[in-house]
């Protein structure tokens, strides 16, 4: 009789250390993924910057007795993507517009891709004026007499962020440009940055 006894109690205390070993993990780990995902593992905005523009093929001519305009050229453009996440980034396909007085002027597809984690991707952009756009703009002609064109250039890159699950992130750039017809040179270039989660 007294021999069973003193036998169940080591049992039921190995039993409740186990227990409360168990516990203690299943608590620890879940506290530990909780500081790394509002910390290390919070998905973070994308980073984007337009590094430089440069005009290439240009051609532009203005004949004041037709009241005529001939312009031709490729703006080429060099964006930065930068993904500051510990995670890769997987972007959809997109284009770059080139806009005249809120009318697209001019398109570049950017084919999808990849951005690796906290790695940075460089965008070369041609964005082909199509000049036909521009001739149903009633003060294109008066613009172009005046010898400066202001044009927007809009990048948006688009993409997503696998960190437990997805996170779609979203980066734009828009950068307006005035266009001096005579020197064919970039004058002014603003730009303003925007990123979503």
């Amino acid at each position: 009789m007294g021999t069973g006894s003193p036998d169940r109690r080591p049992a039921r205390r190995r039993r409740k250390y186990a227990y409360l070993w168990v516990v203690t993990a299943v608590v620890g780990s879940g506290l530990l993924f909780l500081i790394l995902g509002l910390t290390v593992f919070k998905p973070k905005h994308l980073v984007t910057a337009v590094n430089s523009f440069s005009l290439a093929h240009f051609d532009s001519s203005v004949d004041i007795l037709k009241r005529r305009v001939y312009l031709n050229f490729t703006l080429d453009a060099q964006v930065t993507v930068e993904n500051p996440n510990w995670v890769g980034l997987k972007y959809a396909n997109t284009t770059a517009v080139l806009r005249y007085r809120g009318n697209d002027a001019g398109e570049a597809p950017i084919p999808a891709g990849e951005i690796g984690a906290r790695d940075t991707r460089i965008l070369n952009i041609s964005l082909a004026l199509m000049a036909d756009r521009l001739l149903d703009d009633s003060d294109f002609y008066s613009n172009a007499i005046s010898g400066t064109l202001h044009f927007q250039n809009f990048v948006r890159v688009s993409g997503k962020v696998r960190i437990v699950f997805n996170i779609h992130v979203v980066a734009y750039s828009t950068c307006d440009l005035d266009i001096h017809l005579s020197t064919a040179t970039i004058t002014n270039k603003t730009c303003h940055y925007k990123t979503k989660l």
